[in-house]
């Protein structure tokens, strides 16, 4: 006796076709500013020698600070993430060298609301 061979059918299931959606429309103009980028801080005597005003945002101290890091050449030459302050830099970091990602902690203390 010879088997019959049973072929199974292959279900044709439609699918649901998603409506494509029109590519995203890209902003124009000026970015509206928000959170620490509009707060404007007053900054400590000595922090304000160095960064050069009494009122700014907390990125403008940030720049202020790495722009007078960057022109007195206080990076160590062979590990560039340590600061080596200057007299004027040691009143806000202290006389040790100072590892950049402790800098936000150190100016923190500099920095009045």
């Amino acid at each position: 006796m010879a088997k019959k061979k049973t072929t199974k059918k292959k279900s044709t299931v439609k699918r649901k076709t998603t409506a494509k959606k029109s590519p995203a429309k890209k902003k124009t103009g000026a970015r509206k500013a928000s959170g620490l980028n509009t707060m404007t801080y007053s900054v400590s005597p000595e922090l304000a020698a160095i960064v050069g005003s009494k009122k700014l945002t907390r990125p403008q101290i940030v720049k202020g600070l790495w722009a007078y890091i960057k022109a007195k050449k206080c990076q160590d030459t062979k590990n560039k993430r340590l600061i080596n302050p200057d007299d004027k830099l040691s009143e806000v970091l202290g006389k040790k060298p100072v590892d950049m990602l402790k800098l936000a902690g150190l100016i923190s203390k500099h920095i009045i609301a």
